[in-house]
């Protein structure tokens, strides 16, 4: 699984114009991810400096409205912005020209229609990666980003890494040492140093907030002279090649942003000669940006007491971090908007970062987003949970925790809601048309929960989708509701394996069908340990499900097979001890299956994101005697919950007939939530609104 650390762009054009075409017998697998459907990202600036007028100055859109943009970065001669985008199905970095900072608010929005020329990608399509991160060296010829192309060489470690690429000739070099993972890169003003964060030799031990990484620096051309900066610190930025800023989040709980002061030893190695923490307690600030350009100032996204959203702030530090002024940036304009990820122009005039464009109603969300896959199957992100397609392939089931809806697969007549109620997950009766299994009640719940599995039955058997809502039917199929969940059917209809707590602990049994427990149950599985997740294999041979028998109660779950009679139980995947894998779904052949793992670990930190609460989550594929893993997705948010059908969807986009709003509807990080008692402790700092200080 090894490469070459160095590729040339031309060779990657030429064996991506030689990939084979897609197989119309490889099927689709659809996923979901959490909240991704949500983002509508765009980048946007604003001038750095504080107004001074009674007005706040007017917001300009850096790019183009198109798929969703983020995590963005002006180019040295800030004339230009680097931003990754997840267009045409794949992660990249683009540039496109950025107005000039001295542009008049009366020419906004022709700025923003100058601005609507599709921007340039700077890196090769394949292989299928994340990239993230990006910034330009100062002269412009090296672009350094985080790249998940090449695997880490044990399960449970992070494949993010830092790259260099030399733009003229498209050769890229890793800069991270192997069996390490880097997240966070900044380059110095100079182009001489990068810095990073980085967990080290240790790795990701299942973290899902604060990584615990410390800052390293290096060269910039090789790697070479790779150093410990300072212990406990992430997402580093320079103000210049002798301050260095970057975020930590204490022990008091709250995250707060830090300078260090650089110096270079007698062997040209760097060292902090001092750290000092800026911010005061009582409120998160974190993500830091600063700027040769713009001496004494750091911008800071921030989380205070009494507000729901994230917010950019900048910080005046030229009379020290106990005199420190703080002038709002982004809740004058948007105040009920979160704000990502701050970053500085070289020229110091204005911060940029991202947010969502639409207003919590307006863009509406995808209902299939296509996305490339190194896998001949068609590969779509749903707006949606737990997403199941009929045995014809032409409707798609869901959930919304509330709500299970039916859609047809090209979009044609808009999601059609089934039950309103909460209802987890879903699957299709091979032979009886319009039959959908579920399980309705709390999922996330305890063995005693009262959870059941019903039938629902649309009402159109002739697969047409015309039932009205008058002809749906719900029929409950087990006894006693103890969390009762995860139905799948057998291929011929007759039986339905799904888990129960019945037994005080989560095992697996098998009923009727059509008649559920009243017409015959058997129990599949017997022990102290959870069984769950199921699901029975299109030849009937097999039914996957996931478990954590290997290690009862300890929160770590593999992949097991077992035969509908008991017998042939092994082991398929696991990640490693403290390891999830989970929501097995097998390949329409029976031969492979399609599941979600933490076996990638994270590819950036989580306080960058909106929340997730597993940040970890990738699909995979595996052949089912456990050889030929492959990973398919590759971002830093959480997908889960995949299925897989024989049915070739063309891959493009597929919106509704019928749209749903709802973009923009997400929340932040969870664990950034703030009580609303919470005080800042008294730090001597001031906070300046408009023209006016006030003490806090």
């Amino acid at each position: 699984m090894a490469r070459r650390a160095e590729l040339h762009l031309a060779a990657l054009v030429v064996l991506l114009a030689a990939a084979p075409a897609l197989s119309a017998a490889a099927g689709t697998i659809v996923f979901t991810t959490l909240g991704r459907t949500r983002y509508a990202f765009d980048v946007y600036a604003l001038p750095l400096a504080p107004s001074l007028s009674a007005s706040p100055a007017p917001e300009l859109r850096l790019t183009d409205g198109a798929s969703v943009n983020y995590n963005g970065n002006f180019a040295p001669s800030s004339a230009a912005l680097l931003f990754v985008s997840e267009r045409n199905g794949s992660l990249n970095v683009y540039l496109t020209p950025a107005p000039p900072s001295s542009s008049s608010a009366s020419r906004r929005e022709a700025l923003e229609e100058e601005n609507s020329a599709p921007p340039t990608p700077l890196l090769p399509w394949d292989p299928v990666a994340l990239r993230d991160r990006p910034a330009l060296t100062r002269d412009g010829s090296r672009l350094v980003y985080v790249s998940t192309a090449v695997p880490a060489a044990a399960p449970r470690r992070s494949w993010a890494a830092v790259y260099a690429t030399h733009l003229p000739s498209g050769r890229a070099t890793r800069l991270t040492p192997p069996g390490v993972a880097d997240f966070s890169p900044a380059v110095s003003p100079s182009g001489d140093w990068t810095a990073a964060a980085s967990p080290g030799e240790a790795g990701w031990t299942g973290e899902v907030q604060d990584l615990r990484t410390d800052v390293y620096v290096f060269r910039t051309d090789d790697g070479s002279r790779r150093t410990l900066l300072v212990k406990d610190g992430g997402w580093p930025c320079w103000a210049d090649d002798a301050t260095l800023f970057f975020h930590r989040r204490d022990s008091d709980g709250w995250y707060g942003v830090y300078r260090a002061k650089i110096e270079v030893s007698d062997d040209g190695l760097l060292a902090a000669a001092s750290v000092e923490r800026v911010t005061p307690p009582g409120f998160h600030a974190f993500t830091p940006a600063a700027s040769p350009g713009a001496p004494g100032l750091v911008a800071v996204a921030t989380r205070r007491p009494g507000s729901d959203y994230r917010h950019i702030e900048v910080i005046d530090l030229t009379s020290g971090a106990n005199n420190a002024a703080y002038f709002e940036v982004t809740r004058p304009v948007a105040p009920r908007a979160h704000h990502f990820n701050p970053f500085v122009s070289p020229d110091g005039a204005r911060v940029g970062y991202h947010r969502c464009r639409g207003s919590g109603n307006g863009d509406s969300p995808l209902l299939l987003e296509s996305l490339k896959s190194p896998a001949p199957e068609s590969l779509f992100r749903i707006d949606g949970s737990y997403p199941s397609f009929s045995p014809d392939g032409k409707r798609i089931a869901f959930v919304g925790l509330p709500g299970l809806y039916v859609v047809n697969s090209d979009g044609s007549g808009g999601r059609r809601k089934i039950f309103s109620g909460n209802a987890f997950p879903t699957s299709w009766d091979w032979k009886r048309k319009g039959v959908i299994y579920t399980s309705i009640g709390p999922d996330f719940a305890s063995e005693s929960t009262e959870v059941d599995v019903v039938a629902v039955s649309l009402g159109d058997e002739d697969g047409g989708g015309g039932g009205s809502v008058s002809q749906i039917s719900i029929k409950k199929l087990t006894i006693g509701g103890e969390n009762n969940a995860f139905p799948s059917p057998s291929p011929d209809g007759k039986w339905l394996v799904f888990r129960s707590g019945r037994s005080g602990h989560k095992n697996l049994y098998i009923m009727d069908a059509e008649d559920g427990e009243a017409g015959g149950i058997r129990r599949l599985t017997d022990g102290p340990w959870t069984d769950t997740m199921c699901n029975w294999s299109p030849d009937g041979e097999w039914i996957a499900f996931a478990s954590d028998r290997h290690n009862p109660g300890a929160g770590s779950f593999a992949i097991y097979m077992i035969h509908p009679n008991g017998t042939g139980l092994r082991r398929v995947v696991h990640s490693a001890d403290g390891g999830r894998t989970n929501h097995p779904w097998f390949s329409p052949d029976s031969k492979r299956m399609v599941f979600t793992s933490d076996l990638a670990a994270v590819s950036a930190e989580p306080i960058s994101n909106p929340r997730h609460y597993q940040p970890y989550g990738e699909i995979f594929t595996i052949n089912i005697d456990g050889s030929g893993l492959q990973r398919l997705t590759h971002n830093s948010f959480e997908d889960g919950t995949p299925s897989w059908t024989a049915q070739f969807l063309e891959p493009r986009d597929v919106g509704e007939t019928l749209r749903a709003s709802g973009s923009c509807a997400f929340q932040d990080c969870h664990w950034l939530s703030i009580e609303d008692d919470a005080q800042p402790a008294h730090y001597g700092f001031r906070y300046a609104h408009g023209n006016k200080k006030i003490g806090c």
